[in-house]
């Protein structure tokens, strides 16, 4: 199968002039194009690129806005609740995770709530937030030097002491449109409402977990689809909550399947994760939930997506967390595999691989039918250059 070979930087800026031509501001276009280049370096092809023509659809369309900014609505220490304003989801998300990892510095965790948002892309790129901040802490400790000094009302002498603290941990969750049958219906109420989950190790390594609470993202069988290839059983169903393999019957009038598929095979399990994830969401944040969400990529009216972001400080809790989470890692990675060929791997080390793979080979392979569909996208809002095709390679 042959894929053309694509810098990030080429990425970033192709979307961040699409984004512009249809009038998004320059910083919010950068932020978007920044999650969406992220999540295919990551090897998340199905929110990344692939989905660069629904941002401009929902801008172009005037459903989504393309002025102001978030709002806080309500505050606390360690508690906000946001006024996503309508906006580009990315906009929203890095808001209100820069706010949640705010409040976990001075409080120890931030519990951050949006609503009036749109879709965000990939989880993971707000939970890792968290890992990229380093926190540095600067404690102001008063003590006398003895205590017959205190005694006699002698002066306190200050101390600043920095310590070095492990970054935080950072969670995030979204609702989305209705795309999901859950066990034992026909009918979509349930959006794939991901969870991402990211806790620091040391030297680098962290754990960090982005799924979604359907068996797959509907963006894989639309790549499927796009491509003419069936989806494993197991991914989708038909109108009847049949399972099918053919991607028409799922994405016309079908629908994905909670994590687990079947109820005999626990699709149970994932059907109660989904509805976790807008328990913290769409019910929090006092946003659309369930099937009061649009329908996927129908524009008839505002998503009002909601969403959750949260940071924890580790200091707050049992010291040495770093090192047990790189024990723990350590545990799964080192035991012996049933199969040599494929090694016990931790969340985030595929996302790790494709990384590398990608930085070796000095672009992220893409599928040509993406990007020539990508390109046919900018031709129709008078974008160039487009996305460049000359650098073909083979998998």
């Amino acid at each position: 199968m042959s894929r053309c070979l694509i810098t990030k930087a080429e990425v970033q800026s192709f979307v961040e002039r699409c984004m512009v031509a249809v009038g998004t501001k320059p910083h919010h276009a950068r932020s978007l194009a920044e999650v969406l280049v992220e999540g295919d370096h990551r090897g998340h092809y199905s929110h990344g690129l692939n989905r660069m023509d629904m941002y401009v659809k929902d801008i172009e369309s005037g459903i989504c806005a393309k002025d102001g900014e978030p709002v806080v609505e309500k505050d606390s220490a360690a508690t906000a609740l946001v006024d996503g304003k309508n906006l580009l989801g990315p906009v929203v998300g890095n808001f209100c995770m820069d706010l949640a990892i705010k409040k976990a510095k001075e409080a120890g965790i931030g519990w951050v709530v949006a609503r009036g948002s749109n879709h965000y892309g990939i989880a993971g790129h707000y939970a890792m937030l968290a890992l990229k901040e380093n926190m540095i802490v600067r404690v102001l400790i008063f003590y006398y030097s003895s205590p017959e000094m205190c005694n006699d009302g002698g002066s306190a002498v200050s101390h600043h002491m920095c310590h070095n603290l492990p970054p935080p941990q950072g969670m995030s969750f979204t609702n989305t449109s209705p795309l999901v049958v859950p066990t034992r219906g026909k009918q979509c109420t349930l959006g794939t409402n991901p969870i991402s989950v990211a806790a620091p190790g040391k030297d680098g390594d962290s754990f960090v977990l982005d799924m979604a609470t359907s068996a797959v993202a509907l963006g894989k069988v639309e790549l499927h689809d796009r491509r003419g290839d069936s989806i494993p059983e197991g991914w989708g169903c038909d109108t009847h909550g049949k399972l099918s393999t053919d991607p028409k019957k799922v994405l016309n009038g079908g629908g994905l399947v909670p994590i687990g598929g079947s109820e005999a095979t626990g699709g149970y399990k994932g059907y109660g994760l989904g509805m976790m994830v807008e328990v913290f969401c769409g019910i929090l944040a006092g946003a659309q939930y369930s099937n009061n969400i649009r329908t996927w990529k129908v524009t008839d009216r505002v998503a009002n997506l909601g969403q959750c972001f949260v940071a924890i400080n580790p200091d707050n809790f049992a010291h040495g967390f770093n090192e047990r989470m790189s024990d723990l890692m350590s545990i799964q990675r080192g035991m012996e595999p049933a199969d040599p060929d494929f090694p016990v791997l931790a969340a985030g080390d595929p996302e790790r691989t494709n990384m590398k793979k990608c930085d070796e080979m000095g672009g992220i392979p893409y599928h040509i039918n993406v990007v020539n569909y990508m390109n046919d996208c900018a031709k129709r809002i008078g974008v160039s250059p487009l996305l460049p095709c000359d650098k073909v390679v083979s998998e």
